[in-house]
């Protein structure tokens, strides 16, 4: 027996992964432009940094994964969106600092590869990339066999992005008087599963294909949702109207990630009837008996981003967030933070 026979018998296939790399090899060039100077299959991914006459040029990194929302693609057998929740739960933290994301790498991690479930997974990343105007330059699928149970995989990326260090966004300029708009989410995004899971498919006992009053789709698609990439939007805000701050509402939902971006002595007060709120997550409050604060510090509550912009610049950002197709409302403002008050206020 060859060593590779030896080795495929142990549940490691290298032609497989050769055969992986050149399915996909034209899909992720899709997303190359002139920077790029590698092509798959080498060591590493080079890309050419063109600084565009940057005063002081800064390199910005991000690294995340999915979470068990995975076990929603996994429950479905439909693999072609995940990518795209890995791709803006990177990217979208890159751009909250004004930059714009250069290139990503993605890694997946399997016992057996599958190459249907691998390429349909690269596809939802190279839609990710596409609507980041990001770079899918390389990255590095493994077959651990004995690691994963069967059917199931893990996936992470990694970006880098570009800013000028006299236009980063770091929320230090926000005061009170500062309005706060508010970039709608798709859904769920890619935070909260695990107590999604527990409430859905253990304390209900639902399946991924069950009709629930009030969803326009089933619970399983619903929950499989994509997160909503906001590089563009966030883009426009720092060029066009003065973005002084913006969080991304992930894991803490808007009461631990909105003071990341809130410098001493500043509060961010939202008006909850400002937006409106997807159906699934009045679902989980009433199906869960979770109280309001749970689900602001649990989920982004129909609020994927948020932004601060001067007062006199919120109408036309408004106008001009919309007339890019991404929904935005105005949902606050920035006070004074009174002693011992709480930095995030939620009213009706």
């Amino acid at each position: 027996m060859s060593s590779d026979d030896r080795y495929r018998k142990a549940g490691v296939d290298i032609e497989k992964g050769n055969q992986f790399v050149s399915n996909i090899s034209e899909l992720v060039r899709s997303t190359h432009g002139p920077q790029v100077l590698s092509g798959l299959g080498g060591f590493s991914g080079l890309f050419g940094l063109e600084t565009g006459g940057m005063a002081e040029p800064i390199l910005v990194s991000s690294t995340d994964g999915v979470g068990t929302k995975l076990k929603i693609a996994f429950m479905m057998n439909k693999h072609d969106t995940i990518g795209q929740d890995m791709v803006g739960m990177v990217v979208n933290d890159i751009a909250v600092t004004g930059a714009k994301p250069l290139f990503l790498l993605d890694y997946m991690a399997t016992g057996k590869l599958e190459l249907g479930v691998a390429e349909a997974v690269v596809a939802g990343i190279v839609e990710g990339c596409k609507q980041a105007d990001c770079a899918l330059i390389g990255g590095e699928t493994a077959e651990m066999p004995g690691f994963y149970a069967p059917g199931e995989y893990d996936l992470a990326g990694f970006a880098v992005g570009l800013l000028d260090r006299i236009k980063m966004v770091d929320g230090s300029g926000i005061q009170p008087g500062n309005a706060l708009i508010g970039l709608l989410s798709s859904g769920l995004h890619s935070n909260g599963y695990s107590l999604v899971r527990s409430i859905v498919f253990e304390e209900l006992g639902l399946e991924v294909d069950a009709a629930v009053d009030d969803l326009p789709r089933s619970i399983g698609e619903e929950l499989l949702e994509p997160t909503r990439i906001y590089v563009k939007p966030l883009l426009y805000l720092a060029r066009q109207h003065g973005l002084l701050g913006a969080a991304h509402i992930t894991g803490g939902g808007l009461l631990e990630n909105v003071p990341r971006m809130l410098p001493p002595g500043a509060k961010a007060v939202f008006r909850q009837a400002g937006w409106p709120v997807p159906p699934i997550f009045d679902f989980l409050r009433t199906a869960g008996k979770l109280e309001r604060r749970e689900m602001y510090r649990t989920f982004n509550h129909g609020l994927g981003m948020v932004c601060a912009v001067p007062q006199t610049e919120a109408d036309a950002a408004l106008a001009g967030l919309e007339a890019m197709g991404c929904p935005a409302r105005l949902v606050g403002e920035i006070t004074g933070l009174t002693e011992g008050a709480e930095p995030v206020e939620v009213v009706a």
